[in-house]
């Protein structure tokens, strides 16, 4: 994975805690949303992006070969695949406030877009 890519993917996820920090600390205490499922819907997203961004660099590096391609296309295909069956367990063995999880799995897109936005201010050298 190029150095640029990796510090991008880095940023995000430093983000993404902090936006997961900071929603955990003002709206948990206040009781307005379930800690424990705003700290899993973060947690489980950014799990999945980070091992996305892995499964991605390792497909596609510049020397990959086409079974490469076709393994790392399969292994991600396998990852949604059991990162859905653990989101369905999640939902159906335990008692988990969907809005709450849904908050924190929604913290990486906003994590996304501030990254977005501060690299469009300041471009890199």
């Amino acid at each position: 994975m190029q150095a640029a890519a990796r510090k991008t993917i880095l940023r995000i996820e430093l983000w993404h805690g902090i936006l997961l920090l900071v929603l955990f600390a003002s709206l948990g205490p206040m009781k307005v949303v379930d800690s424990v499922a705003l700290l899993l819907g973060g947690i489980f997203m950014g799990v999945n992006f980070f091992l996305l961004s892995l499964g991605v660099a390792w497909a596609l590096t510049p020397l990959a070969g086409k079974g490469r391609v076709k393994a790392g296309i399969g292994l991600l295909a396998l990852k949604i695949v059991l990162f859905l069956g653990l989101l369905t367990t999640v939902f159906y063995r335990w008692d988990i406030d969907a809005v709450s999880f849904a908050l924190g799995f929604s913290t990486l897109i906003v994590a996304i877009f501030f990254e977005a936005a501060r690299s469009a201010i300041y471009v890199e050298t």
